[in-house]
């Protein structure tokens, strides 16, 4: 039996509706000093009912080789990786023009 999605009725393996919700999200990236001098690569303004976090996050921090975490709906990567990280973004289907990086 197939699931289908409660939000647009569609069968499960064609549900748009996080395609959409990437289109529409107003993303922040920056970096913040904390404890010990340490960088952080702060990623704000991603809806975290409509895309998965936990996802995303795991595959931030594969690419770019680094630890993470998610607090208070954004995610938080160790080290400055800004120059790369809004073409990653784009890669994974959001709007470069959404994109801010800061």
């Amino acid at each position: 039996m197939n699931a289908v999605c409660e939000s647009c009725g569609l069968p499960k393996e064609l549900c748009v509706c996080e395609t959409i919700a990437k289109e529409k999200q107003k993303i922040t990236v920056k970096i913040v000093k904390q404890r010990y001098g340490k960088i952080y690569t702060t990623i704000n303004g991603i809806d975290n009912k409509s895309i998965d976090l936990k996802m995303l996050a795991k595959k931030l921090k594969s690419k770019f080789a680094c630890g993470g975490t998610i607090k208070n709906n954004q995610i938080e990567l160790q080290g400055d990786h800004r120059s790369k990280i809004k073409d990653f973004l784009a890669k994974q289907g959001f709007a470069e023009e959404t994109i801010e990086v800061q």
